[in-house]
């Protein structure tokens, strides 16, 4: 059976790594935020200047956001699951794990669609590869939480169980979402949507919960990290993530989720001074043999290269 994998020019390979800089400076922003801002803050701010900024990319190209009470409320459903749940999750855990780590259990992201597709979806059942893949990567889990998944180890346990969380509502997220292509919205007008819908779902309960305006100002580089979390590892990072979906298919895209562990341990030990223990980086290597094989192209790639050629063939006449 021939692959229907679409294979990536340079130029899309350059975006999928772009793209995982972005996505992988998320956790680096959000370790340098949480220092002086509680998470439910951090998040309103993150969502909320966002929509800002892609509001003006709509209106700069010129596009149109439906009215429609049915689209928004699908927008609010987008929302929570894509934005608010994950989005809280993952800056509380990370008040009590490294960015590095919660990078990596982020990563778990598509192990977890691979369970919730077969049951909630019609086309997109479990197969041999993703049944494997998806061992692979819990037992990745497994080894980077160890033993202090039995010892009460609490908030580092706590914080490691929050991302994984945020992977689970990330992955219910990508099969909700579906349903914009049948609505027919354009993807930047989709993310648009459910940023806005997130940040006015954020904004009041921020403001009760936090009482932002009490806090103590934040130094420059506070500020900066959230600008950056803000305006290149959310609204910029959906405008290229968008655009390789388009141009090179879900699959393609998928495969950041390999890079961005990797862009935020490079990030968090170079600047953050963070460290990671042999578990974590094991439990990596396993979570990226658990993509590798639902992707299939690694094993496609083997069987190619070791395939036996004729030696010679056999002259007609």
């Amino acid at each position: 059976m021939q692959s229907t994998v679409k294979s990536m020019s340079p130029y899309e390979w350059l975006l999928l790594v772009v793209l995982s800089i972005l996505w992988g400076g998320s956790f680096f922003f959000v370790g340098v935020a949480v220092e002086a801002l509680p998470p439910l803050t951090i998040v309103t701010l993150r969502v909320s200047l966002a929509a800002i900024a892609l509001w003006g990319v709509v209106c700069f190209c010129g596009l149109r956001v439906p009215s429609n009470p049915t689209v928004w409320l699908a927008f609010i459903g987008m929302g929570i699951l894509n934005n608010v749940i994950p989005f809280v999750l993952i800056v509380w855990g990370q008040t009590h794990i490294a960015s590095g780590l919660a990078s990596i259990l982020n990563a778990t992201t598509p192990l977890f669609t691979v369970v919730a597709a077969h049951f909630l979806t019609s086309d997109e059942k479990m197969s041999t590869l993703k049944i494997l893949g998806v061992i692979f990567g819990l037992i990745g889990v497994v080894i980077m939480i160890g033993q202090e998944a039995f010892g009460g180890q609490g908030g580092s346990i706590l914080g490691q169980i929050a991302v994984l969380g945020a992977a689970i509502s990330y992955s219910f997220a990508g099969i909700y979402g579906r349903r914009f292509k049948r609505l027919g919205l354009q993807p930047v007008v989709t993310a648009t949507g459910q940023v806005t819908a997130s940040s006015l779902l954020l904004i009041p309960v921020a403001l009760f919960y936090d009482h932002p305006f009490t806090l103590p100002v934040p130094d420059v580089e506070v500020w900066l990290a959230i600008l950056c979390l803000a305006l290149f590892s959310t609204a910029l990072a959906y405008i290229l993530y968008f655009r390789i979906l388009s141009a090179a298919g879900a699959t393609n895209v998928l495969l950041v989720t390999l890079l961005v562990p990797v862009s935020a341990i490079v990030l968090g030990t170079a600047i953050l001074g963070e460290q990671l223990e042999l578990k974590h980086m094991v439990g990596m290597g396993m979570i990226s043999l658990g993509l590798l094989t639902i992707d299939g192209r690694l094993l496609q790639l083997i069987g190619d290269r070791f395939r036996i050629q004729p030696v010679c063939q056999k002259k007609n006449g």
